[in-house]
């Protein structure tokens, strides 16, 4: 493999001390509004907004730049409806079967059970795969590495800049998510990491009164 060629490091800020505090703590406070929606409206959204939170995505720290994901964005009606299909017959077997009492009881709090009307009613779900190795062009296979940590952080930024764009999401995770290589073609050396479900709330949605833990709680300063 060819050695990469370095370039300056043209597009970074340095902000002075002040403007610094400012942006993390207004940054702070756009995130912390984000919250994880169940009830969606069917309003439309610009196929741009959702290309350009794909690109942003496109930008999160790798494993030796490998980039080992692949996002799928469907706002087909009739695989909307096939994903919905498959994968509440998983959250069917998982609720009745496969789920410990505990896990349910935690479940049980946030109102979630093996019903997803939302992944038809939201207009768009991006179903985000990783990729655990290349395929070159003569067949063979290449190893990428750091997919699951490469392929969470990048989820982390696109959940991140559709809240930024005004859009709400709900991270779905129906186990196993193998259908989804079924439904949506995907090759065999890609594996469903996540189904993110994008749209604005409904009207009417409501959110469990929770609460997030403080930084003492998160966070050790050594």
């Amino acid at each position: 493999m060819n050695k990469a060629n370095f370039i300056p490091l043209a597009s970074y800020r340095n902000y002075p001390e002040s403007e610094m505090k400012k942006r993390a703590a207004a940054f702070y406070e756009e995130v912390k509004r984000r919250r994880t929606v169940r009830e969606f409206s069917n309003q439309p959204v610009p196929r741009e907004v959702i290309e350009h939170a794909i690109l942003a995505a496109g930008t999160a720290p790798n494993g030796a730049n490998m980039q080992p994901w692949h996002f799928v964005v469907v706002s087909d009606a009739s695989v909307k409806k096939q994903i919905r299909a498959a994968a509440e017959k998983e959250e069917h077997e998982f609720y009745t079967r496969r789920a410990t009492p505990e896990w349910l009881e935690e479940l049980s709090a946030l109102g979630t059970d093996e019903h997803k009307p939302f992944l038809e009613t939201a207009p768009y779900l991006i179903a985000i795969f990783e990729q655990s190795y290349r395929i070159m062009e003569n067949g063979s296979h290449r190893k990428n590495y750091y997919v699951t940590e490469s392929t969470g952080i990048a989820t982390g930024v696109l959940v991140t800049a559709l809240h930024h764009a005004g859009l709400a999401t709900l991270t779905h995770t129906p186990s196993p998510m193998g259908f989804l290589n079924e439904i949506l073609k995907r090759p065999k050396n890609e594996k469903p990491f996540l189904l993110l479900v994008v749209g604005y709330p409904s009207q009417d949605a409501t959110v469990p009164d929770i609460r997030k833990k403080g930084l003492d709680e998160i966070a050790s300063f050594i």
